[in-house]
């Protein structure tokens, strides 16, 4: 058996004492379960994109023209789903994706998270937009496995500030979001007039920080107003350049990704900078309405680059088999975002393990049914494009 495949046992034994799963194992459903336990206002910016939704509709669309082609009689009993990326050892390819203001959908949010992670040693991938600051989080993670993603500030100190105490807390990897350097427009957060930020909620790591102390009359406590100003103009609103990656280099010295590629000419861009990896992804479809869905570029994308970095994927992962997908067209691991947050909403950090735990017993079982053993084994053969 895989590795993960065991957690199908454990649920089926836990219902001869009548013991049920603390909610779904159907990650295409965790959206719904979510809603109804959920205020409008954090619900919507987990769940909301840009303009009409239709990037989101595309990633999860272009998941669903692929389809596998399973193998038989291949000795796929036995599994081994671990991989090694970016030389960050994983139990399978998978990370949980930078996610902010997690505190909004449960009081805990990235601590919650970072427990539930390491107690997996799935690696997390915290946001510069976390509830809590960096420092505690890593604390909350232990010794498990994270990675700093990072909204490059319109300040160099802030950022170099930001850059050190991640070094220092354990962080081993940056990646770096190119596509949020302000906010698409969101209907769903705009209906509700609802931004966390303008409440101080997920400016945790700026407010404790002291190059953006520094330049303060007084401190966010005594005059949070002026804080969340200073906020707003160090982390939207300007557009960087590709001449502006070796100021990241020189201030940070393991693996750099860059997070938002969609178009291959930037893929090799990021390779020619010297970039480690890249993520091929639209955010989640929440920063430009009818962009091309991300899976759809994938391959095109690995195929250019893929022998000169490491080529991750995100956006519209929900099950085993869009893992598996994404393997075989060309990714070295996926990031998962939205059905971990919402375990986080239904049940906190046990919330976030039973959805994390669901997804890699899926993809185990999904991947020895197909007649695989390993990530490495999956490719373009592995699956093919219908409609």
């Amino acid at each position: 058996m895989g590795q993960h495949a065991g957690y199908q046992n454990e649920i089926y034994l836990q219902g001869l004492g009548d013991q049920l799963p603390p909610f779904t194992t159907d990650a295409t459903r965790l959206e719904a379960v979510a809603e109804k336990a959920m205020e409008p206002g954090p619900f919507g910016y987990v769940a909301g994109g840009a303009g009409s939704g239709d990037t989101m509709r595309a990633n999860l669309d272009a998941f669903a023209r692929w389809r596998i082609v399973p193998r038989m009689l291949c000795d796929a009993t036995e599994r081994d789903t671990s991989v090694t990326v970016l030389g960050t050892k994983m139990p399978a390819p998978v990370l949980l994706a930078p996610i902010g203001v997690q505190s909004i959908v449960h009081p805990d949010g990235e601590l919650a998270t970072a427990r539930a992670a390491a107690s997996l040693g799935v690696p997390m991938v915290l946001s510069t937009a976390s509830s809590y600051p960096l420092e505690d989080v890593a604390e909350a993670n232990g010794d498990g496995p994270r990675w700093f993603q990072l909204y490059w500030p319109n300040e160099d100190a802030v950022c170099v500030s930001l850059l050190e105490r991640a070094k220092a807390a354990g962080y081993t990897a940056l990646v770096v979001t190119l596509d949020t350097w302000t906010l698409a427009w969101r209907p769903r957060d705009l209906d509700q007039s609802y931004l966390p930020f303008l409440r101080g909620i997920g400016v945790a790591n700026a407010f404790t920080d002291p190059a953006f102390l520094a330049e303060l009359e007084k401190s966010p406590a005594e005059d949070p107003g002026m804080a969340v100003l200073r906020w707003v103009s160090l982390f939207t609103g300007t557009d960087k350049s590709w001449s502006r990656l070796s100021f990241l280099r020189s201030h940070w010295d393991g693996p750099i990704v860059l997070k938002g590629i969609q178009h291959v000419v930037d893929a090799r861009r990021a390779a020619d900078a010297g970039m480690d990896g890249i993520v091929v992804s639209n955010h989640g479809g929440r920063q430009v309405d009818g962009a091309i869905g991300s899976l759809e570029v994938l391959p095109e994308i690995a195929a250019a680059v893929g022998d000169q970095v490491e080529v991750l994927f995100d956006s519209g992962v929900r099950t085993g088999a869009d893992v598996f997908k994404a393997l075989a067209l060309g990714a070295s691991a996926v990031l998962v975002g939205r059905p971990y947050v919402y375990g986080l909403a239904l049940g906190g950090e046990d919330g976030v393990r039973h959805a994390v735990r669901s997804l890699l017993a899926d993809f185990d079982l999904t991947l020895g049914l197909a007649g695989s053993r390993c990530p490495d084994d999956l490719g373009l053969g592995s699956v093919r494009l219908s409609g």
